[in-house]
């Protein structure tokens, strides 16, 4: 476990900035009221496509990346995320295209209808959207480090970044008088700080930086099943924030608080899943495959004692739901609905991310893609909706997110127990 820790520990801080810098924005936000925090929410859910995209990058490059390091190919492993690089920066372009055409309407149809909340949402979106490549270069440089095992300098590169930004956001926020907008320019100015960092680190070393569409070609070919896996998580929470606008401004808000603490703690519990990815593919290219399953047995354990602690601090965190950030006594009444939901799922989803990783790291993304897709469309969305016409209320909402967590934990202890995903060579 001591190699894993050596790759977790980086890699829990990393994955932690972000969505502690988001904590952190939001609870800067709060504080302007009701309409602002859920017009946050509204184009943060929006702006999570481009996060999503980048992840479903970082995944693919690190388990590519990772099986060749571990045949001794480290140069060839590094490739990969120079091709991965110029991927990302044609997906982040895109990606700030498309928001900047679509913000208008994604904003209305998510918030219900104009209102201060859709032209909130529509102003933050279009500022950040510009963050888009600096995001997706960021992702792809996080990706090929990992599969070399280079753990540190991502950690540094982010560190600094959201370091930047979480000082930038209350004095733009506040001080300089730019309310919601502030919080979209720092948002800018971490990511596109990031990307410059990742592709300074690529320029070092040493390697071919021209385009190499047949490599790009295969990365989109892996990526197609990572995709619709990444399609169903997006769908799932992108419905979740439009149910919970349908029970008001108060419920939404409440629903910002909680479910970006979720994403915290999901990314951290992804630590794991980074370790679990990098050695298990690191083994498996190196034909080593008892080495793979001793590391996903162990990595499994490990997930679920990270879980039940978080389920832990979790509980705990309720209490700080009001000073930190800024909620009214009707938002956090609404809290308290979705918050024992939240706790109960925590164990279980400590060893769904580790296993994530495992799976990643073997290259079975083929089951991966059709057990979310089966838990989503079987589970989650039926739920949800049905929380919607029911009149469940947000309670009704995290209650369909604790069923999809509990139907991939199902389908992944049961691929453990078999012997398919175990694949052994440099390329799968």
């Amino acid at each position: 476990m001591r190699r894993v820790a050596v790759l977790a520990v980086p890699a829990l801080v990393v994955l932690a900035a972000e969505p502690l810098y988001v904590l952190v924005d939001t609870a800067v936000v709060g504080h302007l009221g009701r309409a602002q925090l859920a017009g946050l929410a509204i184009g943060g859910s929006v702006m999570s496509f481009a996060v999503w995209l980048g992840t479903v990058l970082a995944y693919g490059t690190t388990g590519r990346a990772a099986r060749r390091f571990g045949a001794g190919q480290r140069a060839e492993a590094v490739e990969e995320g120079v091709q991965a690089s110029w991927l990302a920066l044609a997906g982040g372009l895109v990606i700030l295209l498309v928001l900047e055409a679509a913000a208008g309407p994604l904003t209305r149809a998510l918030a219900g209808g104009a209102g201060d909340v859709a032209s909130n949402a529509e102003g933050w979106l279009r500022i950040a959207a510009l963050g888009a490549p600096g995001l997706m270069l960021g992702t792809a440089g996080n990706g090929w480090m990992r599969g070399v095992q280079d753990t540190r300098r991502p950690l540094y590169f982010v560190l600094a970044a959201n370091g930047l930004s979480a000082a930038l956001c209350p004095v733009l926020v506040y001080p300089a008088g730019l309310g919601l907008t502030g919080s979209a320019v720092a948002n800018v100015a971490a990511q596109s700080v990031v990307g410059m960092l990742f592709v300074r680190a690529l320029a070092t070393e040493r390697v071919p930086l021209r385009p190499r569409l047949e490599v790009i070609w295969r990365q989109v070919t892996l990526g197609r099943d990572l995709l619709l896996r990444g399609a169903a998580f997006q769908a799932c929470f992108l419905s979740a924030s439009a149910v919970a606008a349908r029970f008001g401004e108060a419920a939404l808000a409440a629903h910002q608080i909680a479910i970006q603490l979720f994403f915290f703690t999901a990314l951290a519990l992804d630590a794991l899943a980074i370790a679990a990815q990098s050695l298990v593919g690191a083994a498996l290219g190196g034909e080593r495959v008892a080495e793979a399953r001793d590391l996903a047995r162990r990595v499994t354990v490990a997930g679920l004692v990270a879980g039940v602690a978080f389920a832990a601090l979790v509980a705990a965190a309720l209490l700080a739901v009001r000073p930190w950030f800024g909620a009214d006594a009707q938002v956090y009444a609404e809290a308290r609905h979705a918050w024992w939901f939240f706790v109960a799922m925590m164990p279980a989803a400590g060893v769904v991310f580790a296993l994530d990783g495992v799976f990643l790291g073997a290259g079975d993304v083929r089951y991966l893609r059709n057990l979310t897709l089966v838990s989503a469309l079987g589970g989650f969305l039926p739920g949800i909706w049905l929380a919607y016409l029911l009149d469940y209320g947000l309670r009704g909402v995290w209650a369909a997110l604790t069923l999809f967590i509990a139907l991939r934990l199902a389908g992944l202890l049961y691929r453990l127990s078999g012997e398919g995903w175990a694949v052994a060579g440099a390329v799968r």
